[in-house]
């Protein structure tokens, strides 16, 4: 981590293959995600790319879970995955979630 980050979402949406969600259009700073709403009320930012959509009607063409890590400067992670400016990551201690990838700087191994 070269940037502290403080996850903004404490309860995030979770998807499953097939499930069916309802988009809302809403303004990003981050260019890609789309805010998609469960029935049973959870809502959240989701890759555009993880939802077929048709209107404001979306269902998940793949497993999601939007939680976010609260990281600090300095703090070693493992990059899972790659999605719109963002990283999912593993911590060392085994916790999963997305950062931002302006606060990450990949290290290669050797």
């Amino acid at each position: 981590m070269i940037a502290d980050y403080q996850s903004a979402y404490p309860d995030p949406i979770v998807l499953c293959v097939g499930d069916e969600v309802t988009i809302e259009d809403r303004e990003s700073e981050w260019s890609g995600w789309i805010w998609c709403a469960t029935a049973e009320g959870k809502s959240g930012w989701v890759p555009a790319d993880y939802i077929r959509r048709s209107g404001h009607n979306g269902m998940a063409l793949r497993d999601y879970d939007a939680s976010e890590l609260t990281v600090t400067k300095g703090e070693r992670l493992a990059i899972l995955d790659e999605a719109c400016g963002w990283y999912r990551c593993r911590t060392e201690d085994g916790r999963l979630g997305w950062v931002p990838k302006q606060n990450v700087q990949p290290v290669r191994k050797t």
